[in-house]
């Protein structure tokens, strides 16, 4: 059985069905990346896939079976996260999109796995196999696609992977064209929905899958008028319509004056429409707009028409700082999805550098490239990449400078300000001294402003804040700054209830981010526990834990989670007595309205101190009653009449402190 699978990254399903011989399995294997969720013209990415896969279920044929695997929808950092959720079979449309419009995108982007999976999954060591790979981004799960690409080519019987690589940034061409060359399969590149539907035809033009059985016999031939333009651009869209629909898989598509019978050039499908959108070639001269039959590749009518040479100009600055962006505007669109773009001056025709899409625009923005030099503004034509029109453009050296501390605390926010904006994407960041060329480390973007703060590491040392040049990554300026250990110390309760309120205190706030945390002792340090936040405090209260035992208060640094502090404190039962100087005698229980004697061995100098009976939960320097505290050492309450849980207390009034508390349960 000859197998084909249609694999696709973040873009998966603006596929049109790919012929196939009856009996053949397809399988889809569906992007759930993370990258689904970013939008192309405003509309996320998962909500187009889902919309052009609807379509091309719709559309699928009855004797062909279909497949499902779908990768990085169960959890976000599991590179092993492929499965098959539609075995390969019947296609039972509704209950194949209800599985697709289920699956949320969440997780990373394993190009090397899924593409071995896929070929496993079509036995590619005894059979032949077909993978169609669409990418918008490349392999973020440290395999080498190139190699795995090479060694499938190597060990299968006939496998080919074609690659469409769609808004790709222009670094990622280079991974993804190597699959396709490794193994004999070709790369396309596209720049949104529409290319990448031309982009699919161009593939499906290289599988040539024939059917096993005898084609039908062909209807008999039939007169289908054609209509178009005389003259067109070069590169240029341009309308076409028909007379009449024979089979919506028909196509119309411009060839060659005189092309051979059956040629294709690029075409749309017929559908159900009588008229569509075709891309004038790069090449000027004398060409024909064909109906053909799909069936016996038939051509049932047509129309002469002329592609015409054209000339664009453009206006740039002469000279431009290297990083920055810039204006440049052009004298016509030819096509919407042509590009401006800056390339070394003399680049080989095509290279594409950064650039900007045509789209509907007179103007854009570019951005210089980090390396100082003599460039090109060139327009090129998208069909072909035909320049069509160029300037040059020089782009010049530039340095920063800023100014930040020389010492900073660890994990502490801190000011740094910079002598100029090259390009609002840039950022200044901290790293250590001598770290390479690019390395991030904590960083603000730029944007508009002249100055940000930045956040200290957790380790002290020698480091440098830097100026960092987005496009290339390139250091325009650097300060050195001493990163040193804080000094902070924490303070909590030796003793303490289960539950109860627990007062804390720190010396300092390094980072208003950082947090105060109660765990059991000798925890690790990056356990959290419950926590409070420290802010722009220096204490603050938190609950004692439930269960009594040891723990630790600490200050922990929020940068590297670094523990800077730490005080031991017991956690009691949440009735068991406090005693804190006061030495205080009381008994457990008592019935409602009895006389309770309390007594007391301690206490302080103050002039002030009383014994108070109150609710447990009332605040500590309430109470139901209150007396002074004579030397008698001595006195007595009447319990309440309701039932529950008071507390005696000894309380210094003139310090603030409870020396001593025990509970007695009316009953």
């Amino acid at each position: 059985m000859r197998v084909l699978t249609i694999l696709s990254l973040a873009i998966t399903p603006f596929l049109t069905p790919i012929a196939t011989q009856a009996g053949e399995d397809v399988i889809v294997v569906y992007d759930a990346s993370g990258s689904m969720w970013g939008q192309i013209d405003g509309v996320n990415k998962v909500e187009i896939a889902r919309d052009v896969m609807s379509d091309l279920v719709a559309n699928w044929p009855d004797d062909t079976d279909l497949g499902l695997v779908a990768y990085g929808h169960r959890s976000k950092g599991d590179c092993g996260d492929i499965e098959t959720v539609v075995a390969p079979g019947a296609l039972d449309r509704e209950a194949f999109m209800a599985t697709v419009n289920g699956i949320q995108p969440k997780g990373k982007t394993p190009l090397a796995a899924s593409v071995e999976h896929a070929a496993e999954a079509l036995a590619y060591h005894e059979n032949k196999a077909t993978v169609v790979l669409i990418s918008d981004g490349i392999e973020n799960c440290e395999a080498d696609p190139c190699a795995l690409s090479t060694q499938l080519a190597q060990q299968g019987v006939d496998f080919k992977t074609h690659v469409v690589g769609f808004d790709l940034e222009s670094e990622a061409h280079k991974e993804l064209a190597c699959i396709a060359e490794n193994t004999g399969g070709i790369f396309v590149s596209a720049q949104d929905a529409t290319e990448l539907r031309e982009a699919l035809a161009e593939v499906q033009n290289v599988i040539d899958l024939k059917p096993t059985a005898p084609a039908p016999e062909p209807e008999p031939t039939a007169q289908i008028e054609v209509t178009a333009p005389n003259q067109v651009i070069i590169g240029a869209q341009f309308d076409v319509s028909w007379s009449v629909i024979i089979d919506k898989t028909d196509y119309v598509g411009i060839v060659p004056k005189g092309a051979e019978e059956g040629e294709t050039g690029k075409y749309v499908l017929v559908r159900d429409d009588l008229e569509g959108e075709l891309t004038a070639p790069a090449e000027p001269g004398l060409y024909e707009v064909r109906y053909t039959r799909k069936a016996d590749r038939a051509t049932l009518g047509s129309i002469d028409v002329e592609v015409t040479e054209t000339t664009v100009s453009l206006d740039a600055p002469k000279k431009v700082t290297a990083g920055s962006t810039f204006k440049v505007a052009w004298s016509k669109r030819v096509n919407k999805v042509d590009y401006v773009s800056i390339v070394p001056k003399g680049a080989e025709e095509g290279e594409t550098g950064n650039y900007v899409l045509v789209r509907d625009n007179d103007e854009g923005e570019l951005t210089a490239p980090a390396e100082p030099g003599l460039y090109e503004v060139r327009y090129t034509l998208k069909e072909g990449r035909r320049t069509l029109g160029s300037t040059d453009v020089e782009v010049t050296e530039t340095t920063v400078s800023l100014d930040a501390p020389k010492k900073v605390t660890a994990g502490s926010t801190f000011k740094v300000a910079w002598s100029k904006r090259v390009n609002k994407v840039d950022y200044v960041s901290i790293v250590p001294k001598g770290a390479e060329e690019g390395e991030t480390g904590n960083y603000v973007l730029v944007r508009d402003n002249d100055e940000g703060e930045l956040t200290a590491p957790a380790e002290p040392g020698l480091y440098e804040v830097r100026y960092t040049l987005k496009e290339g990554r390139r250091t325009l300026g650097s300060t050195d700054v001493e990163v040193v250990v804080p000094d902070v110390s924490v303070t909590g309760p030796s003793t303490v209830r289960a539950k109860s309120p627990i007062k804390i205190s720190w010396s300092q706030t390094v980072n208003k981010s950082d947090y105060i945390s109660i765990v059991p002792l000798g925890s690790p340090d990056d356990e959290t526990g419950d926590y409070l936040i420290a802010r722009d405090n220096t204490e603050g209260q938190m609950a004692a834990p439930a269960e009594p035992g040891l723990y630790e208060v600490r200050y922990v640094l929020r940068e590297g989670r670094v523990v800077l502090a730490r005080d031991r404190v017991e956690v009691v039962d949440a009735d068991a007595p406090l005693d804190e100087g006061a030495g205080l005698s009381v008994p457990e229980q008592a019935a409602p309205g009895k006389i309770i004697s309390v007594s007391w061995t301690g206490g302080s100098e103050s002039e002030d101190q009383r014994i108070s009976l109150a609710r447990v939960d009332q605040a500590d320097f309430s109470w139901i009653e209150a007396k002074p505290a004579g030397v008698e050492q001595a006195v007595q309450f009447t319990m309440p009449d309701d039932p529950g849980n008071y507390e005696v207390r000894y309380l210094d009034l003139s310090e603030g402190i409870v020396l001593g508390r025990a509970v007695v349960k009316v009953q």
